[in-house]
């Protein structure tokens, strides 16, 4: 039990201490926030779409090691990906990249990220 702790605390730390993606996206084609007031997370989510495709992602916010390492997944798992597919990520597919069980309590921190994600995709225009 202690090597699988170690291991969630290491991919969760590395994620939420040095986050690949989390700058502004200038030329943003599409962009949403949300946040979970029982935690106090808050995200934003900016997408950048071209020929129907994510070109670019990134997130900004002030949230939990969990949903900032939940967040960065997300935007490394979305890039190049067709709008579809960006769309239709799942709580499965951070997990299984996150390597953790989270507890039922501290879910919402993962899944805020793909529901702002959501939004910023349906909210985006075509260039």
């Amino acid at each position: 039990m202690s090597d699988l702790r170690e291991l969630y605390q290491e991919v969760i730390l590395d994620h939420s201490r040095q986050p690949r993606n989390f700058r502004k996206l200038p030329a943003a084609t599409g962009e949403a926030k949300g946040d979970n007031p029982l935690c106090g997370d808050r995200v934003r989510m900016q997408v950048r779409l071209e020929d129907g495709r994510v070109s670019a992602a990134r997130f900004v916010g002030d949230s939990c090691a969990i949903c900032t390492a939940s967040a960065d997944v997300v935007v490394d798992l979305i890039a190049g990906r067709p709008r579809g597919e960006a769309a239709a990520l799942a709580v499965a597919d951070v997990l299984n990249v996150l390597q953790a069980e989270i507890r039922p309590t501290r879910m919402r921190c993962v899944t805020l990220p793909l529901s702002v994600l959501a939004q910023a995709l349906g909210g985006a225009r075509q260039p």
